[in-house]
């Protein structure tokens, strides 16, 4: 197995839907792990062109409850990805989602909504 560290943060959120009972939110979703195929000599990191992503194996990372999301991609994907000499991967991207969160609205305008962000991989 292969430990992926995972960080996120939450850039924006654009809106909530009372009707639909969902939300969206633009995030930063940054994901580390070590592949000892990648060690090279050096003592610097290499910065590769998002594109380059297809050659590389990246975890299979999906939003739990998402409706839509995409990729931003103006001018360029927005991805990153940098190698260090020891093999530590560092990917980096920006995506924009809806995801479903069912809202009790039986005591408006008195209520209050927790609406959860949840990440996981599938298992093969």
């Amino acid at each position: 197995p292969v430990s992926v560290g995972m960080s996120m943060d939450i850039a924006s959120i654009d809106t909530i839907s009372e009707i639909n009972m969902d939300y969206t939110a633009t995030i930063f979703l940054r994901q580390r792990w070590t592949d000892e195929r990648l060690c090279f000599d050096g003592n610097k990191s290499l910065s590769l062109d998002g594109r380059l992503v297809e050659m590389l194996w990246v975890p299979d990372t999906f939003i739990v409850d998402s409706k839509k999301s995409f990729l931003h991609d103006v001018t360029v994907e927005n991805r990153l990805i940098r190698i260090y000499p020891n093999g530590t991967v560092l990917y980096a991207i920006r995506i924009t989602t809806t995801v479903s969160c069912n809202m009790d609205l039986t005591k408006y305008p008195m209520d209050k909504q927790t609406c959860t962000l949840q990440l996981e991989s599938c298992k093969t």
